[in-house]
């Protein structure tokens, strides 16, 4: 069992995008960083960049869609390290605008937003309860869109936008925030962190930063023992739910 002295991170959907640079941002501040994806190629690749840039990193397949990978990589954890101190569960889809029938846009769509998530951090609770670097901190990327109270603005720039399956997941994944603070019951914190619209795949690569959109989610893996629990937040406040 390995067991690194910096505080030990898990993020999903690591290989690009917010994920990738939320693992470089702590990878700086001294995590040793676990990339999980999907596709094994890319996974090698991003620990490689950050190997070689003298970081501590290892790579972790994970499909979120399948219940055993999911089981595999708890396991693979457990026997490696045997705790976790942060997972960030950031791994997720827009498919909305792709023409799909319906029911497997709704599939797809909640599968990977919310049910992967759900299960994987249903499973790692054991792991995080043993956390060494502080109360364990579980951050779901969310987004404004899963806000209901903002859904019902007509004057924000996305009231007319087709996602109802998109929206309707992230709403999901702030009920997750909501009933995962509630079952570890002050023994460690959990987010829900809206990155903005940021420049990534997922937005045809139009908005800010991806160091940006990585900020809030960074601060809150590394200060997140400082702060209140069970919240929605941005980088420059808070949203409703």
């Amino acid at each position: 069992m390995t067991a690194p002295t910096k505080p030990l991170v898990l993020i999903t959907g690591a290989n690009q995008g917010i994920g990738l640079t939320s693992a470089h941002l702590l990878a700086l501040k001294s995590f040793h960083v676990i990339i999980g994806a999907r596709n094994i190629e890319a996974g090698e690749k991003a620990v490689t960049e950050l190997q070689d840039q003298g970081h501590s990193a290892s790579y972790l397949q994970l499909d979120l869609d399948s219940q055993s990978s999911i089981e595999a990589a708890i396991a693979k954890i457990e026997k490696e390290f045997g705790y976790l101190d942060v997972l960030i569960n950031n791994a997720g889809v827009f498919l909305d605008h792709l023409g799909l029938p319906k029911h497997e846009l709704y599939t797809k769509t909640f599968s990977t937003n919310v049910i992967g998530p759900a299960v994987l951090t249903e499973g790692l609770l054991p792991l995080l309860r043993k956390a060494k670097a502080g109360p364990p901190r579980i951050i779901f990327v969310s987004s404004a869109m899963g806000s209901i109270a903002l859904s019902k603005d007509k004057t924000l720039p996305w009231y007319n936008l087709e996602a109802k399956a998109y929206d309707a997941s992230k709403a999901a994944v702030n009920m997750l925030v909501v009933n995962f603070d509630r079952v570890l019951n002050g023994e460690g914190k959990v987010f829900a962190v809206c990155p903005g619209k940021v420049a990534t795949n997922l937005t045809g690569y139009d908005g800010v930063s991806l160091e940006e959109g990585a900020a809030r989610i960074v601060e809150l893996a590394v200060n997140g023992e400082k702060e209140e629990s069970g919240t929605f937040t941005h980088k420059d406040g808070s949203y409703p739910w």
